[in-house]
């Protein structure tokens, strides 16, 4: 988020695709440390819904015809200044990517092994395309910190141990709302 953050002024409109459990606290670290509207896609109508109780500004149904004209009204047809993919397929680095505006910052964050054609007309003017997978350890005391004092919303379901299979089969076909934890 940090490296998002100077592109999200008022009037800017960010992209996260994916509202499982990382995105859903990508959604809240955007909603506590900038002005944007964020707008959330995600295929599962009950992430959507998790995604508005969290604080989402407008969620998007990427299998909606007018998906992309959701998104561009969002930003008032300028585009977003940040999208962030916390899945990481093709079809979603498309989609996030499709999204910017000019200028625009793509976070690629999912591991999903998707990939993206990079080429001078596959994004707007000066599109920038980055990946994420942590930050430094000031960063981690500041989550923490804003987990201490419940600024955090964690969605978890416990399991035990004995069904990790069934868990990543659950993680795979998109069925955890949140984050899966296994307890022995």
């Amino acid at each position: 988020m940090k490296k998002a953050l100077p592109r999200l002024v008022p009037g800017t409109t960010a992209v996260l695709v994916g509202a499982g459990g990382l995105g859903q606290y990508g959604l809240q670290f955007l909603k506590l440390l900038s002005p944007a509207t964020v707008v959330v896609v995600d295929s599962s109508a009950d992430k959507r819904r998790l995604a508005l109780e969290l604080g989402a500004d407008q969620v998007v149904d990427p299998a909606d015809a007018d998906a992309m004209e959701q998104i561009k009204a969002a930003s008032h047809g300028e585009g977003a200044a940040v999208a962030l993919d916390f899945v990481g397929a093709d079809a979603t680095m498309r989609l996030g990517a499709s999204s910017l505006g000019p200028q625009g910052l793509f976070v690629l964050v999912g591991l999903a092994g998707g990939s993206f054609p990079f080429s001078f007309f596959s994004l707007p003017v000066q599109a920038t395309l980055t990946s994420s997978s942590w930050g430094s350890r000031n960063e981690l005391e500041e989550v923490l910190a804003m987990a201490r004092t419940g600024r955090l919303v964690s969605t978890i379901e416990r399991y035990p141990l004995g069904e990790i299979n069934d868990v990543f089969a659950r993680l795979a076909a998109g069925q955890v709302q949140g984050r899966a934890v296994l307890i022995p």
